[in-house]
Order: structure tokens, then C-alpha cells, then sequence
């Protein structure tokens, strides 16, 4: 696996990341005992989703079928990929217990963080994103999905939006920032107190009131939890923000998949020989070094990307998964048979995927309030 230089913030993560370490620092907590409709959902029930803050509030208003919130954040940039896919899902499986869903495009943070136009992120979010939800499963009912730079066409919604951002402002200090974040800028400055409107807009009266509202991100966002989750201790106006955190999908050389690099992904239209080439040629695999050293020491499934391709998505039998890795763990099933089986499964879905993606791409409006 090639060795990556180590960085680990809401902007950038490269190299190995350590859950563990990043529980104890960040304060969350494990995800344990759920109700059973969780534990059928393999994100849950495989600990792909594994820690949370206060998710406690939602599940009381999953069980009471009270309203709730779901909201979250894409950031415009590249191909939506495999990876993309562990929160499109949590979206998704949200939505079917009832939550309204609210999805914010940061069009305006790609632009302060990473310098790119409003234009380019409008184009992607609306070429890649969103179709891929839709074609994914998320519905037009009970949906937001909003670009930051223009919030709605609503101008008291729009107001209250905005508005919202400059007056949390008034309760974090430059201190706070540069102990939560580290290296901050005005841009930065800017972009989190958008971030923290994103989260608490929901229940402004403007919107849908005061209610739970969960927040499902990769645990490298939980800095900007922390510092809302602060914020709304002091402002005391709304109901405390509960958050998921997932694993990330490994690239296929290791680390956290890189939009920038082609090769480090499966893009959800990447044909049938793309998807061959990149998991023979780039997959990085737990086995033996040779074939002989596989089948007399076996191989490593915890580090295999095939491997972990299918416990995240692509298999959902725990039998089958099961003595795939006892198999793969024995030597009994070797490197190059774990990727024939893992290209199969990825192509028989990405064939299926496709062909709604089609028709998804003709909805798009539907969903952008």
C-alpha cells in the first residue's frame, strides 16, 4: 500500500485514520444497541455507521413517529463515486423512516475553501449529485436539496437563512476556532458559520420548527458539529443537533478515495472494462505475496479493498460475507478469485444503476427547492 503524507481535517484527509484514536478525541460515542429496523440496514448493522452524538433524540422519534430532520452536505467537486454512496444510502434509509430530508450544496465553501466557481459546482452538483440520488432511491417528497449561494426562491426563507448565519456568529469566539480547527481564515471562518446555518435552519419557523434534526457525516466533519453543538448551548433557541458518523470507503490503493484521482475510485458510470482494469490493476490486496505463500499463510480481509467493497455495499448476505473472509483469511480463496467475484458484484449493480441513472438525470428539478 503506498504510504500517504498524514493530514485529517473537514477539508483534506489523506493516509490511514485511526477510529479509535479519533472516538476518544473527538468525544463520540459508539453506536451499540439499536432497533431492529437499524440493524437490517447493513450500514448499521456492520458498523459502517459507528458512532453518534445524541441519536437517542431520533430514535424516540423514529419509535413515537414524530417529525424529524435529516441534514446533510455534498461538496460539489469530481465524479460521485462508490465512497459518495454510504451517506446517499443514509439519506435514503432516513427518508423511509419518515425524516424530512435537507441537503445543502456547498457551492459557496468549494469556492471559498477550494477556489472553485459557483458555476463549476452548480454544473457538477446537478450533472453527478443529485442524479445518482435520485437513481439511488431518494424521493422528490419530503426533500430540500438547496445550493448555499442561493437558498431559495422564497425571500423569507432565503432572509432567514442567511440571516441565521451572521447571528450565530455572534456566539463563537476566533479562540474556539483556532482550538477546534487549528489553521483558520476568514474564508474558513465564513463557510463553518454557513455550515452551522445549514444545520439549524431546519427549525426555523421559516421552515419546519423546532424539532430533532440529525446530521450523518464522515467523522472527519465533527468539528463542525462540536462547534455548533457549542454554539446552540449558548443561543438555546433550538433543539440540540444529534449526528452519525461513518467509516470512509477505502480508495482502491488504500486511504480515503481521492476525487482528484481517477484511479483511486469506482465512478458510478464507469463501464464494465473500467471497473475490471482499476480493481485488477489498483485494488490493493491483503493476500500472500505469491499464490504459494497465500494458500499456506493465508490473507488479511480487514486491509483487502475488494474485501471491504463488499462488507460496505456490495454483498448484503452475512453468510456469504462470512465465509468469504474465513476463506480468504484460510488461503482456501485466493487474491485474484476475491477480485473476479468483487468486479462481478460491482458491475451487475453499476449495470442496474445505470440504466436509472438514465431517467433520473429528466427529474433533477423536482427535487431543488
Amino acid at each position: 500500500m503506498k504510504k500517504k503524507s498524514k493530514k485529517f481535517n473537514p477539508w483534506e484527509v489523506s493516509g490511514e485514520v485511526d477510529y479509535e484514536k479519533l472516538v476518544k478525541k473527538f468525544g463520540v460515542s459508539h453506536l451499540k444497541e439499536l432497533p431492529e429496523i437499524f440493524n437490517k440496514n447493513i450500514l448499521f448493522r456492520r458498523k459502517i455507521v459507528f458512532a453518534h452524538r445524541d441519536i437517542q433524540r431520533i430514535l424516540e422519534a423514529v419509535k413515537n413517529k414524530k417529525p424529524f430532520v435529516m441534514m446533510t452536505g455534498l461538496m460539489p467537486t469530481g465524479k460521485f463515486h462508490i465512497g459518495h454512496m454510504i451517506l446517499a444510502q443514509q439519506m435514503i434509509f432516513y427518508q423511509k423512516l419518515g425524516a424530512k430530508v435537507y441537503i445543502a450544496v456547498a457551492d459557496l465553501e468549494a469556492y471559498n475553501i477550494r477556489g472553485q466557481s459557483l458555476e463549476e459546482s452548480r454544473k457538477i452538483a446537478l450533472n453527478e449529485y443529485i442524479p445518482n440520488y435520485i437513481a439511488l432511491g431518494l424521493k422528490p417528497f419530503n426533500c430540500e436539496i438547496y445550493f448555499q449561494s442561493e437558498r431559495s426562491k422564497n425571500c423569507k426563507k432565503a432572509n432567514a437563512y442567511y440571516r441565521l448565519q451572521n447571528v450565530l456568529a455572534r456566539y463563537a469566539t476566533f479562540n474556539e476556532f483556532k482550538a477546534v480547527y487549528g489553521d483558520i481564515n476568514p474564508g474558513k471562518m465564513l463557510s463553518v458559520f454557513l455550515q452551522a446555518s445549514d444545520m439549524f435552519h431546519p427549525q426555523l419557523k421559516e421552515f419546519e420548527g423546532k424539532m430533532p434534526v440529525l446530521v450523518p457525516v464522515g467523522i472527519d466533519q465533527d468539528p463542525h458539529l462540536r462547534l455548533a453543538r457549542d454554539i446552540s448551548k449558548r443561543i438555546k433557541s433550538f433543539v440540540q443537533l444529534s449526528s452519525t458518523y461513518h467509516i470512509f470507503a477505502p480508495g482502491l490503493g488504500g486511504g480515503k478515495m481521492s476525487a482528484s484521482d481517477s484511479n483511486s475510485y469506482i465512478a458510478l458510470t464507469d463501464s464494465e472494462k473500467d471497473v475490471e482494469r482499476k480493481i485488477k490493476r489498483y485494488a490493493f490486496s491483503g493476500g500472500g505475496a505469491t499464490l504459494k505463500e497465500h494458500k499456506e499463510k493465508g490473507g488479511n480481509p480487514d486491509i483487502d479493498v475488494s474485501f471491504q467493497y463488499l462488507k460496505m455495499m456490495f454483498e448484503p448476505d452475512d453468510k456469504k460475507l462470512e465465509k468469504i473472509y474465513n476463506d480468504y483469511k484460510s488461503g482456501k480463496l485466493s487474491t485474484g478469485k476475491l477480485k473476479e467475484y468483487t468486479i462481478r458484484k460491482i458491475n451487475s449493480f453499476l449495470k442496474k444503476h445505470q440504466k436509472k441513472l438514465k431517467k433520473a438525470r429528466k427529474k433533477v428539478n423536482r427535487y431543488l427547492k
